[in-house]
């Protein structure tokens, strides 16, 4: 008797067994399938990586200066000691003199008509993509001007300044290469962002810079050596 019930509750497990099994194979096709083993998990899935934002155009690169207003080393005779910035008005020129009669010729914008000045001036202070606070004279004349103007890419001064003297003036960036060659500013001497940033490792506070008036044209003498 005892084996009759032993075997009667083994069948009903394995009838049970054989029931649940014939539910879960008889189920609807648009329903997940049980795992066969469900000790064996899938992998987890990896989120996608953020997308990398583009780098931001290079303005320098994107407009090729005339082969005259890329900085090259070039002769240049001159008393003048290696370390002083020479500024060849007439010519759109920044010529640092490297000694032996060389020297590093840069492309610069100078002053439009009635902007331009002559003199000697020290570089006095220098800045990495300097603020902007145009002086009162140049809000009278335009006053539309921004009081003032955090530095960064967008800023007039471009990349670099370097200040002269205690006068309004300085050597800066240019976020406008075309205008490397031409006489547009208020009498502020610009450089491509590149021109610049180069001349700024190479120049200290203390520096010399002498400028050349306007009809002074000895300074062209500049013959490429590299």
């Amino acid at each position: 008797m005892s084996n009759f019930r032993t075997n009667g509750r083994i069948s009903a497990a394995i009838i049970g067994a054989l029931a649940i099994g014939a539910t879960a194979f008889s189920a609807p096709a648009s329903a997940a399938p049980l795992p066969m083993f469900p000790f064996f998990l899938p992998p987890p899935m990896e989120a996608a990586p953020p997308p990398v934002a583009a780098a931001p155009q290079d303005e320098d690169r994107a407009f090729e200066l005339p082969a005259r207003l890329r900085r090259q080393v070039v002769s240049y005779p001159t008393r003048e000691a290696p370390g002083t910035v020479i500024i060849d008005t007439p010519n759109t020129y920044l010529y640092l003199v490297l000694g032996n009669g060389q020297a590093m010729r840069y492309g610069i914008g100078i002053g439009r008509d009635g902007f331009t000045w002559s003199g000697t001036q020290t570089i006095t202070r220098k800045a990495e993509w300097p603020a902007w606070t145009p002086p009162p004279e140049m809000i009278a004349r335009q006053p539309y001007l921004p009081r003032h103007m955090a530095g960064g890419p967008g800023n007039p001064l471009g990349a670099r300044a370097m200040y002269l003297g205690g006068t309004i003036y300085r050597i800066h960036g240019t976020n406008d290469p075309s205008t490397i060659g031409t006489r547009v500013s208020s009498g502020c001497l610009r450089l491509t962002n590149q021109d610049v940033s180069d001349l700024y490792s190479r120049v200290n506070v203390g520096t010399k810079v002498i400028v050349l008036p306007m009809m002074d044209r000895r300074a062209d003498l500049g013959r490429t050596i590299r």
